[in-house]
């Protein structure tokens, strides 16, 4: 019954950002950062959930609803979160066990994460700012899905193995993907979609205070700084 009227009010606003490089997750001022304010134009109610990296590029999620907040960001909910990175140097089997069985950073091992070596490059446009380019050091892409979100997580397991990442780009978390969306573009769900992304938290079973969440907005006292 709990669920049922959990899935029945008005469903919250999703949107999927393609974050591009040098943008930050924020919409107040950054310096000479770029900032969400420079795309859009996003509804005034929603705010990132989680965020990227400047130097990073990819899925962010946009919504004005705390239940998705938590559930993309807090470390309790363990949904697949896939990412490209190109590397220095092409990886061997051993770097690549290590990767899959976990590494230790920052005095923690990493959970066992889905890693895949490509044979060729995967079909991104290249980034405006190029990566770091050294003619006798050859680069590789990887697909890494992790189920844990620790910061530059991914940086740092791939340093950790002796191959640093030199670009970096978040795929999916969860079902939700980029799939479509050119760098600096973005789509908000359909009301079926949102409500199927609600009902998929609900079944993780979480606590009941964390499952009704917050009126939106109300957790920042109305609109957004700098919008």
């Amino acid at each position: 019954m709990a669920e049922s009227l959990y899935l029945a009010g008005m469903p919250a606003t999703v949107i999927l950002f393609n974050k591009p490089y040098g943008v930050l997750s924020q919409f107040t001022r950054g310096g000479e950062w770029k900032t969400l304010a420079d795309f859009g134009p996003f509804p005034d109610s929603v705010y990132p959930a989680g965020r990227l990296d400047a130097d990073s590029e990819g899925l962010l999620v946009l919504t004005d609803d705390n239940r998705i907040k938590r559930w993309i960001t807090e470390p309790r909910y363990t949904h697949p979160r896939t990412y490209l990175a190109q590397v220095e140097r092409v990886p061997e089997n051993a770097a690549l066990e290590r990767l899959r069985h976990g590494v230790v950073i920052e005095g923690k091992k990493t959970r066992d994460a889905g890693v895949i070596l490509f044979s060729g490059e995967p079909e991104f446009p290249p980034r405006p700012v190029p990566i770091r380019f050294r003619k006798n050091v050859p680069t590789a892409w990887l697909e890494l899905t992790l189920t844990e979100g620790r910061n530059r997580q991914v940086r740092k397991m791939t340093a950790a193995v002796g191959h640093p990442t030199l670009r970096l780009i978040r795929t999916r978390i969860g079902n939700l993907s980029i799939d479509g969306l050119s760098p600096g573009m973005w789509k908000r769900l359909q009301e079926e979609e949102v409500r199927g992304l609600l009902g998929s938290i609900v079944q993780t079973r979480v606590p009941r205070d964390l499952r009704r969440g917050m009126p939106r907005g109300a957790h920042r006292g109305g609109k957004i700084p700098g919008r």
